[in-house]
C-alpha cells in the first residue's frame, strides 16, 4: 500500500487556488480541505473568496464556513481538527488537497506547531 499524500496549494488571494485545486481534485478523485482562516466562518463572504457551490463543482470541501463568527477557533484548534480529519480521509483516499492563503494554518498541518509550556495563572494575571 502506498503512503497517502497531502498536496498543498497556497498563495495570495485571487490567484486561482480554488479553481486549480478543484480541477486537480476532479482529476484525482479526492476531497479538499481549506486552510483559509477567514473561510472557516459563516457569514464572512465579503473579502474571503469563499467558493460557491458552483465553484466547488461537486468536490467535497472541508473547513468552509463550518464555524460561527462567535466561536473561538485558533490555529491550534485547526491543526488538531485537520489532522484528525486527514487520518479519517486517508482510510478512503490516497490523496487529499489542502488549499488556502493562510500559510500559518497550512504550516501547522504540514509541520506542526511548536509546543508551548503551561503558563501559571500568576503569570497570566500580570
Amino acid at each position: 500500500m502506498k503512503p497517502p499524500k497531502l498536496i498543498t496549494i497556497s498563495g495570495p488571494t485571487a490567484i486561482g487556488k480554488t479553481s486549480f485545486a478543484v480541477g486537480l481534485a476532479k482529476l484525482l478523485g479526492c476531497p479538499i480541505l481549506s486552510s483559509d482562516a477567514r473561510q472557516f466562518f459563516k457569514k464572512m463572504q465579503s473579502g474571503t473568496a469563499v467558493p460557491t457551490a458552483d465553484e466547488q463543482q461537486g468536490i467535497k470541501h472541508h473547513f468552509i464556513q463550518h464555524k460561527s463568527i462567535h466561536d473561538s477557533y485558533s490555529v491550534g484548534d485547526f491543526e488538531k481538527d485537520a489532522i484528525a480529519l486527514l487520518e479519517r480521509l486517508f482510510k478512503t483516499f490516497d490523496v487529499v488537497i489542502l488549499v488556502g492563503g493562510s500559510n500559518l494554518y497550512t504550516d501547522a498541518v504540514v509541520n506542526g506547531l511548536d509546543a508551548f509550556p503551561d503558563v501559571s495563572d500568576a503569570v497570566s494575571e500580570t
